[in-house]
């Protein structure tokens, strides 16, 4: 039954140089079962901008594939108190980023902090895109 799956998600970002060239992970899964993972470049990047980007990315493909809700799970503490407002957002580019994440008002997320050694798989496809461009893979 549609209703009763679980989603969740771990992402991460990662940039090499901070700003240098920056990928971003993800990895979801239905019911604990892993149904997709992404690791893409993103260009010369922060590691904050790569962060935000792996959160986008995560919603609009929530989006274009009709999950409405979903846990997520992220290494990166300023971007988890940021979005639950607890930290102030003084970086133009992040402010941008908040403008998107709003239009996906429809899909209903938890976001927690995680350390980053229970965030292992998105780390390594953050990084591994950082290195080398990244390539989309589905399961």
């Amino acid at each position: 039954m549609k209703n009763m799956d679980v989603y969740t998600a771990y992402i991460d970002g990662a940039s090499s140089g901070n700003p240098g060239d920056a990928g971003i992970g993800i990895v979801i899964y239905k019911n604990n079962e892993e149904i997709l993972r992404e690791s893409k470049y993103i260009g010369m990047q922060t590691n904050n901008y790569a962060e935000y980007m792996a959160f986008l990315s995560l919603l609009e493909i929530l989006d274009k594939h009709s999950i409405k809700k979903i846990k997520i799970y992220t290494d990166s503490e300023l971007l988890v108190k940021q979005i639950k407002g607890e930290y102030k957002i003084k970086n133009e580019a992040i402010k941008s980023f908040i403008e998107k994440i709003k239009k996906y008002k429809n899909i209903k997320y938890e976001i927690e902090h995680i350390t980053r050694d229970k965030n292992k798989e998105a780390d390594k496809l953050a990084k591994k895109a950082s290195k080398r461009g990244g390539k989309l893979k589905n399961v």
